[in-house]
């Protein structure tokens, strides 16, 4: 389940976006021994929207301009223990999120989204030294209801689609759409073996209570070998059940017994400067089968002033491919391609062939200049063609050890309008789109 094997990649914004997973990272300490804490985590988020175009994702057919403000908050307690028998670590915390205005440019939400509901609610177990054989913290076993992660998200990159009431009540999860601040999996089982270097593994049992994914059941082996100088991991998933009342209402039914075959890799291949990182992804269902697939090469010009980090990557969604529970990993890019596309106006991570230049520029230790720019090819275009162009630019600045601003602009131009048999209401021309995000944590 490791991530971090991402030599040359300076980006903020996987650990702002972190906060939320990771309650070690900013917390203040109510009780603090020399065996274990007690600590209050607070950590949120809070947007502003504006798109000058909508999308009939969900059968609308206004095209006027729509602006909206999403925000989440979440709070709770984590605490650790340590003894001679291992580590015991745990979080409890509760999340409260809406969204206000028009509601989101897809009609995913309507603005009048508001929910308070538990979040985190999970206990650990490490062995640190109990198992020398398989290194510090060689058999690592978890439980509850928790943030879980596969490879760089790809795949499994935790239950974070929050959809509003655009779709129905049914769907509502509290608003949040775009900030995707609800994570965790309902209920999970984890067991690892190995440690953080060298061979490693995981069997993992999650059950998800988010409607939208058809409260899908899975169960995941993972195999991997972290080194120095690159990750590489096979995975294997088997869908168990999903509620048959939202996956017919989805189309995801088929989710039920379905099997995914990945095989990944990322690393620098021992060059300071370099990135690599690719993976494959196989779908075999009753009817059929999918495919996904993506191959990426950086370089980070290290000498030069900024430090420039200039990325392609090239990825490929066959036009029936599940994306089941991908995520944001490593930056914008990674896997909502597109803030417009990925966000609103599609695709989604299927059907499509993908093309991705990014650079990223540091003039400052707290401050990151982005450019992402993108080209989607709609290959099956039978039931419509999400095929366009888009380019964002944006900026990372941690305000302060608490504050992080994201400013965003970006441009999509899509090839067809949706009376074209695309998705962008009121023609084809360019849609100009802005965020500021706000991310806090205490």
């Amino acid at each position: 389940m490791r991530t971090d094997h991402i030599s040359g990649r300076r980006s903020l914004l996987p650990a702002i976006l972190g906060l939320g997973l990771a309650f070690d990272a900013c917390a203040h300490e109510l009780i603090s021994t020399a065996d274990g804490y007690l600590n209050l985590d607070i950590n949120g988020a809070a947007g502003i929207f504006h798109s000058d175009k909508r999308y009939n994702i969900d059968g609308a057919t206004d095209p006027s301009d729509v602006s909206w403000r999403e925000a989440y908050l979440e709070y709770g307690i984590s605490f650790g223990y340590s003894s001679r028998m291992g580590r015991w670590e745990g979080a409890l915390t509760a999340l409260s999120s809406g969204t206000w205005g028009d509601g989101d440019a897809a009609g995913f939400s309507n603005g009048s989204e508001r929910e308070t509901e538990l979040e985190q609610a999970w206990l650990r177990w490490s062995s640190a030294q109990l198992f020398s054989a398989l290194g510090e913290d060689g058999v690592v076993l978890s439980a509850g209801r928790q943030s879980v992660t596969l490879g760089d998200g790809f795949i499994l990159g935790a239950d974070m689609v929050s959809m509003g009431r655009g779709l129905g009540d049914e769907f509502d999860r509290g608003g949040g759409y775009y900030l995707g601040g609800r994570t965790a999996f309902d209920r999970t089982a984890v067991v690892s073996l190995g440690g953080v270097e060298g061979w490693r593994g995981d069997l993992m049992w999650l059950e998800s209570d988010n409607h939208f994914q058809a409260d899908m059941e899975l169960a995941i082996a993972n195999l991997e070998h972290v080194g120095d100088k690159a990750t590489f991991g096979l995975s294997a998933i088997k869908g168990l059940d999903v509620s048959r009342r939202y996956a017919e209402a989805l189309g995801l039914e088929e989710r039920d017994g379905m099997k995914v075959y990945s095989a990944r890799g990322q690393g620098n291949a021992g060059v300071e400067q370099l990135f690599l990182s690719a993976e494959y992804a196989h779908q075999r269902f009753s009817s059929g089968t999918e495919n996904a697939w993506y191959l990426e090469g950086g370089w980070t010009f290290t000498e030069r002033a900024w430090q420039p980090a200039l990325t392609y990557r090239y990825s490929q969604f066959s036009s029936g491919y599940d994306p089941l529970f991908y995520g944001f990993t490593r930056g914008f890019g990674t896997w909502y391609q597109g803030e417009v596309a990925a966000n609103y106006g599609g695709p989604f991570s299927s059907n499509a062939k993908v093309h991705h230049l990014g650079l990223l520029l540091s003039p400052r230790e707290d401050l990151s200049l982005g450019v992402a720019a993108f080209d989607f090819s709609t290959r099956d275009t039978a039931d419509g063609d999400m095929s366009g162009q888009e380019l964002d630019i944006y900026a990372e600045w941690a305000v302060s050890d608490h504050v992080t601003l994201i400013p965003l602009v970006g441009l999509f131009s899509p090839d067809k309008s949706a009376v074209e048999g695309g998705t962008q209401l009121g023609g084809r021309g360019d849609n100009l789109y802005a965020q500021l995000l706000m991310f806090v944590s205490f």
